[in-house]
């Protein structure tokens, strides 16, 4: 047996409507499109958002404000986050982080931020921290190195 001998079980496929084929097949003459008019020809297709001449709709709308398209996104973690999912001594990255659910999706920028209390030491390899996170950590005898 091999790929060539394969064929789909009976009722899985249908042809395909052939228009144009006569008026005896049902689908001749006009062939579905009706009678005349730009979208009866060929190629005869209006663009996205064309309302007929009539002034569109996205340009009938105010537009308001303003849209940073190399707008920087982070996932805030906070030091109550990490108290939860880490014990004393562990070593937190972007992988451990992954790994214990705080962060959703491989590739976020992560940002460590202040919320909360640690009174344990951790040391956490991590590219972006708040000042005050940064003090709380070490403060509680972990150690915080920023990785690039």
């Amino acid at each position: 047996m091999d790929l060539g001998t394969l064929k789909a079980p009976a009722g899985a496929t249908k042809n395909r409507k052939r228009v144009g084929r006569g008026d005896g097949s049902g689908h001749g003459g006009t062939s579905g499109k009706g009678d005349k008019g730009q979208k009866a020809r060929s190629g005869g297709k209006v663009r996205a958002g064309f309302e007929g001449g009539q002034m569109p709709m996205a340009r009938r709308l105010p537009k308001r404000g303003f849209r940073n398209p190399f707008r920087e996104k982070f996932v805030a973690v906070n030091i109550l986050d990490l108290c939860r999912k880490f014990s004393k001594g562990a070593v937190i990255n972007e992988a451990s982080l992954l790994e214990s659910g705080i962060v959703k999706k491989k590739g976020s920028n992560i940002k460590i931020l202040a919320k909360g209390e640690i009174n344990f030491p951790v040391t956490l390899k991590i590219a972006n921290i708040s000042q005050a996170a940064k003090n709380k950590i070490t403060a509680a005898g972990g150690s915080v190195e920023e990785v690039i």
